[in-house]
């Protein structure tokens, strides 16, 4: 996914992936958050830039990312997507540090 690029479509399985750490822990700084999806940090950055355009995500002024309302409610609009047209989810297991 490249920034600046109308054509350049998110892997919504990624933006998932980032959304459930997000549930999960409720906030995280930005490169426990890359890690914790498996993401390299430069790809994971314009991730993060996609989702707080979309009003998914907030970066606080200690720069923690907080999952908003609409990032969450997103979530589970395309996992009930998902398992109405694909029939399973399956993310890879999260490392999350605590």
């Amino acid at each position: 996914m490249s920034l600046g690029e109308p054509s350049s479509k998110p892997d919504l399985y990624v933006i998932a992936r980032i959304i459930k750490a997000l549930k999960e822990k409720n906030r995280m700084n930005k490169t426990a958050l890359a890690t914790s999806t498996g993401l390299a940090y430069d790809k994971f950055v314009k991730y993060l830039a996609w989702m707080s355009q979309k009003g998914f995500v907030v970066v606080d002024e200690n720069g923690l990312v907080i999952l908003t309302k609409e990032g969450a409610e997103a979530y589970d609009d395309l996992v009930a997507w998902i398992m109405k047209y694909v029939g399973q989810l399956k993310f890879p297991r999260l490392r999350l540090r605590t």
